[in-house]
C-alpha cells in the first residue's frame, strides 16, 4: 500500500465511473443497435450476423486470456500495471469503434459489406476493447484494499454503465429514425454522426479516468515462462478450474448478458416493428437506468443485511416471474408492456450493480485459499465469460431473427413473424433470470458469512 498517495475519495468513485462510461459508449451502442444496423442499413441477414458474433468469441478466447497474462506479467509503467493501458488504447478503441457504423458501406458489393464487418468488429471487440477493458477492470482491485470501497467502485461502475445506456437507448432511436407515412424508417447516415459523437465523448472519459485514478496498491510481477498461446490459455483454465466461486459466477454471467443483452438486442424490433413506437423504443432503453438510479442508495443497506448473493437470486426469481406473466400475457399496448417491464427489469438492475463486488470478493477467496493474487487474470476470464454472453445473446438473437422468418430491410413483417419476436423477448429472459436464481442460490458458495470471514483473515495477514 502507498501511504504517500491521497487517499480514496469520491475523486477516485467518478473517475472511475468515467471509464466505464467510455467503454459502454462503444460496447453499449454495439450491444444494442449495431444488430440493427446490420440487418435493416447493410442489409445482411440475422444469421450471418450471428455467426459473425459467435466466432468472433473464438478470438477472444486467446485475446482475452493473453491480455491478463500480460498486464500480470510486465513490469508496470511510470503511471501503473493498469492505468498505462488505458493511455495507450484509448484512441484506437474510439476509432475502430466509429467504423463499426460506417453508413456509406451499405453502397458496397455484398461481398465486400461482409469483410468489412468481420474486420471492423474483430478488431474493434477482440483487440481494442480488450486492450482497455481487462486493465479497467482489474484496476479496481489496486485502487483501494477496503472491501466496501470496492463495493462502492463497482456501485459507481453500474450507475456509468447505467448513464451510458440511457443516452444510448433514449436518443439514438429519436435520432436515427424518421417517420414517414406512418412508419418508423431509419435514416442511415445518423448513425454514423452518433457514432462519431459517442467516440469523440469517450475519448475525453477515458483521459479523466486515467488522470484522476490511483493505483495504491502495487502489486510485486510475476515470473512468466514463455510458452504458446495455446498453452497459456490451457494453464489457466486448469488453475482456475479449481476456483469455484469464479468458475459458478462465469456461468451466472454468460445466462445475466444472455438475458440483458438478448432483450437490448430484441427491443427494436419489438417496439418498432411489433409496437411501431421510436418513443416507447426510447423510453423502454432508460427503464434500467431509472431503476437503478432507484436502487442505488439502497445498495449498501441491502448488501450488508443479507449479502450480495442473498439478495440477488430474490432479484433473478423477481424478474423471472414478471418476464413470464409478460410473455402470457401477449401485451399490445406499448405502455402497458413498458410498466411490466421496468418492474421486471429491477431483478437486473440489482445484480448489475454488484456484479463487480463480486469479482473482488473472488480474487480476495482465492488469496485466502491459495496465498496468491491473479487480478488481471481472474478479470481476463471473467470478461471473455462476459463476451460469451454478449457472443449468445447477439449470435442468438440473429438466428432467433432469422428463424422467426424477419426478412432484413423489409419494412412490414408478417403477423406470425412480429408475435414470435414478442415470445423471444419476454420468454428467454424469464426462463435465465430462473436459471439465474437457482445458480445464485444454491450453487454459489460465496455467502455473506464466507466473505466476512475471508475479510478478517486478509486484514490479520496485512497487519502481521
Amino acid at each position: 500500500m502507498n501511504t504517500e498517495q491521497r487517499p480514496f475519495g469520491f475523486k477516485d468513485k467518478i473517475a472511475y465511473m468515467c471509464g466505464d462510461i467510455a467503454n459502454d459508449l462503444t460496447f453499449i451502442m454495439s450491444a444494442f443497435f449495431l444488430m440493427l444496423f446490420y440487418t435493416n442499413v447493410l442489409e445482411i441477414p440475422g444469421y450471418i450476423v450471428g455467426i459473425l458474433f459467435l466466432c468472433s468469441r473464438f478470438i477472444d478466447a486467446f485475446t482475452d486470456i493473453g491480455m491478463g497474462k500480460l498486464i500480470d506479467t510486465m513490469t508496470p509503467a511510470k503511471d501503473g500495471r493498469f492505468r498505462c493501458w488505458i493511455r495507450r488504447i484509448a484512441p484506437f478503441v474510439c476509432i475502430s469503434g466509429f467504423l463499426l457504423f460506417l453508413h456509406v458501406v451499405k453502397d458496397f458489393p455484398y461481398e465486400f459489406k461482409l469483410v468489412y464487418i468481420t474486420v471492423t468488429y474483430i478488431i474493434w471487440g477482440s483487440f481494442f476493447y480488450t486492450a482497455i477493458n481487462i486493465p479497467y477492470g482489474s484496476m479496481a482491485a489496486v485502487i483501494s484494499h477496503k472491501p466496501e470501497e470496492r463495493a462502492s467502485l463497482s456501485v459507481f461502475r453500474s450507475v456509468g454503465a447505467n448513464i451510458a445506456v440511457m443516452f444510448i437507448s433514449f436518443f439514438v432511436p429519436l435520432v436515427v429514425y424518421q417517420n414517414i407515412d406512418g412508419k418508423q424508417i431509419i435514416i442511415p447516415e445518423r448513425f454514423t454522426i452518433v457514432a462519431g459523437v459517442f467516440v469523440i465523448v469517450a475519448f475525453v472519459l477515458y483521459r479523466i479516468c486515467y488522470k484522476y485514478t490511483i493505483e495504491r496498491i502495487q502489486i510485486p510481477t510475476k515470473e512468466h515462462k514463455r510458452e504458446n498461446c495455446l498453452s497459456d490459455i490451457k494453464d489457466i483454465f486448469s488453475s482456475l478450474s479449481c476456483n469455484k466461486a469464479l468458475m459458478i459466477l462465469i456461468i451466472a454471467a454468460i445466462i445475466l448478458l444472455l438475458a440483458n443483452l438478448l432483450i437490448g438486442t430484441m427491443n427494436p424490433y419489438l417496439y418498432i416493428d411489433y409496437f411501431n413506437s421510436k418513443l416507447g423504443l426510447s423510453i423502454g432503453g432508460i427503464l434500467g437506468v431509472i431503476g437503478t438510479f432507484l436502487l442505488a442508495p439502497f445498495i449498501q443497506i441491502i448488501i450488508k443485511k443479507y449479502g450480495k448473493k442473498e439478495a440477488s437470486a430474490v432479484c433473478a426469481l423477481l424478474t423471472s416471474i414478471i418476464y413470464s406473466i409478460m410473455y402470457f400475457m401477449q401485451i399490445e399496448n406499448v405502455w402497458v408492456y413498458i410498466i411490466f417491464a421496468f418492474f421486471g427489469l429491477i431483478g437486473f438492475n440489482f445484480f448489475m450493480l454488484v456484479i463487480w463486488a463480486f469479482i473482488t470478493d473472488i480474487i480476495d477467496n482465492q488469496e485466502v485459499k491459495e496465498n496468491t493474487r491473479e487480478d488481471g487474470t481472474i478479470y481476463a476470464v471473467y470478461s471473455f465469460a462476459r463476451k460469451i454472453g454478449q457472443a449468445l445473446a447477439g449470435g442468438l438473437g440473429g438466428f432467433a431473427l432469422s428463424a422467426v422468418g424477419y426478412t432484413a430491410g423489409l419494412q412490414q413483417q408478417s403477423e406470425e413473424t412480429l408475435s414470435n419476436i414478442y415470445s423471444v423477448a419476454t420468454l428467454v429472459p424469464a426462463i435465465s433470470c430462473f436459471l439465474l436464481f437457482l445458480i445464485l442460490q444454491f450453487w454459489y458458495p460465496l455467502s455473506k458469512l464466507v466473505i466476512a470471514e475471508n475479510v478478517k483473515e486478509l486484514e490479520s495477514r496485512r497487519k502481521n
